[in-house]
């Protein structure tokens, strides 16, 4: 796409960073409505073994399989969402592309020199991240404005990955939800800007979590980007115990499915 300088030079720039996906588009779709100079940094998503022996090395090669397992058994299962996910979108009013005047930058991550220089380019008053590989302390620290993450789970209790599931496993559907939060060195673990809250139906499960979460948090999230932009964030930190969650191994997610009806 064109790199060409902002046509609305009163309004501040704004920059989201994603992998890409229909759940990032819906974000855009909301961010470009309210900010004209809207950019978006789209990088190459990591190779799932290269997130898999990442895992091994923490977890176990027995968890990081199983974990993988249950993601390429949800990715499969997610054609069988699709009259759900129309419905989560139709009753929103949002659409999963991305606007065709909304410039788009393709790099290959977030950490490398090319993002910083599209960074330095275009000045942004706010840079959103939404399903990105985690942004490494020397890129978070090239950054000239704050950072902030669209996490589909309530922080400290759900970082990480599948925090909506997680949470109606452990019986917690209290908070089945989404945080916007600024972004530090750590796995989901800065200051707590916004929290959202929502209940899933019952044709839901692992593959359309995450969509569920992203609609309901789109207010906040538009909320979010504008504190920054108005330099007005105010970030806290969150009660309760901190957990970094991964996907459930396939055994758990499969065992939970079916006598729980938690898929």
């Amino acid at each position: 796409m064109s790199a060409q300088q902002p046509d609305h030079p009163q309004s501040p720039t704004v920059m989201v960073m994603t992998a890409g996906g229909a759940n990032p588009a819906l974000v855009i779709n909301a961010l470009a409505k309210r900010f004209p100079n809207l950019r978006v940094v789209v990088e190459q998503p990591e190779p799932k073994w290269t997130i898999t022996q990442r895992r091994a090395a923490r977890l176990g090669w027995i968890q990081a399989l199983g974990q993988l397992a249950t993601m390429i058994a949800a990715r499969l299962l997610r054609p069988l969402a699709r009259r759900r996910i129309a419905s989560i979108l139709a009753s929103a009013g949002v659409s999963p592309v991305i606007p065709p005047h909304v410039p788009v930058h393709q790099v290959a991550s977030i950490n490398d020199d090319e993002t910083r220089a599209l960074v330095t380019q275009f000045k942004p008053s706010a840079i959103l991240l939404v399903s990105t590989r985690l942004m490494s302390s020397a890129a978070l620290a090239a950054m000239p404005c704050p950072v902030i993450n669209l996490h589909a789970g309530i922080n400290p209790q759900y970082r990480g990955q599948m925090g909506g599931y997680w949470s109606l496993v452990e019986e917690d559907a209290g908070n089945f939800g989404a945080t916007l939060h600024l972004v530090d060195q750590g796995t989901d673990t800065g200051g707590t800007l916004y929290e959202v809250r929502t209940l899933p139906d019952r044709g839901d499960f692992i593959a359309t979590y995450p969509l569920l979460l992203t609609v309901a948090a789109i207010d906040i999230t538009l909320q979010s980007v504008q504190d920054a932009v108005d330099g007005r964030l105010a970030p806290y930190e969150p009660e309760g115990p901190s957990t970094l969650r991964f996907p459930p191994p396939i055994w758990t997610w499969l065992a939970n499915g079916i006598r729980r009806r938690i898929w």
